[in-house]
């Protein structure tokens, strides 16, 4: 009997211990349900704001990405939204800055067109994103082995789609001769096209713009380019330190 009592005893304890660990465990990996405030927004400076897209991507990269509760994002977020950054991104199923880049609602604002290119109705979106709404970093985030790089390369001809490569084509020929090669079926150049296009789209993006051009000598808002590697999920910012100031 009493050999009994001490083996029902020292279960008893394995058991509360297992569940306090698992409580413990449970309370230190919180749902975040709160968005970006305005005073953090104007408080975050375009490298702390780059920062953020990194230290995000890298949470992806090793599977430690921040558990959310979306539903209370998104009630919080219904009052107003404060993103930190703007990314005009590749309209690439596989390439999607809020996982990659682990953010939540209301954190980013994405503009996403085949081939990242530029038109006017995204500089006005980025306008907006920044002298309006208040975010502090413009990305222009293109990504490996895209297909409208590789249409540009081609030279595709296809309804509307030819206006979206002919925006492209400035750099396809020049990045032929830097590469030594006008296979477009190599994915080294498509990649170099597609990294060449950011680019100079991050440069057009402040030569079409004023308003951006104003923000970003003032140094009020950063703008950087970069590629999103879709087999990795890493990302590689280009020239960064020429125009995100701290």
């Amino acid at each position: 009997m009493q050999q009994l009592t001490k083996i029902l005893t020292f279960t008893f304890g394995i058991t509360c211990a297992v569940t306090s660990f698992a409580n413990t465990a449970e309370a230190e990996v919180p749902l975040l349900g709160k968005t970006i405030t305005q005073a953090k927004q104007q408080k975050m400076t375009p490298k702390q704001a780059l920062q953020r897209l990194k230290d995000g991507n890298h949470r992806f990269l090793t599977n430690t990405q921040i558990s959310r509760d979306y539903l209370k994002q998104a009630h919080q977020s219904s009052y107003g939204q404060f993103p930190f950054a703007v990314i005009l991104n590749c309209m690439d199923s596989r390439s999607v800055p809020e996982l990659f880049f682990d953010q939540g609602l209301a954190d980013l604002f994405t503009l996403r067109v085949a081939g990242n290119v530029l038109n006017d109705d995204i500089l006005g979106s980025m306008e907006f994103a920044t002298k309006a709404a208040g975010s502090r970093l413009i990305v222009v985030l293109a990504h490996t082995s895209c297909g409208a790089v590789a249409g540009a390369c081609n030279d595709v001809q296809l309804g509307h789609l030819t206006d979206v490569l002919d925006k492209i084509k400035p750099v396809v020929q020049p990045t032929m001769q830097e590469q030594g090669t006008k296979n477009c079926t190599d994915p080294k150049l498509v990649d170099a096209i597609a990294k060449a296009n950011a680019l100079r789209v991050a440069r057009e993006i402040q030569e079409r713009s004023p308003i951006l051009k104003d923000l970003i000598s003032k140094k009020q808002i950063g703008i950087v380019a970069g590629v999103h590697d879709i087999k990795t999920g890493k990302v590689e910012f280009f020239e960064e330190e020429r125009s995100v100031p701290n």
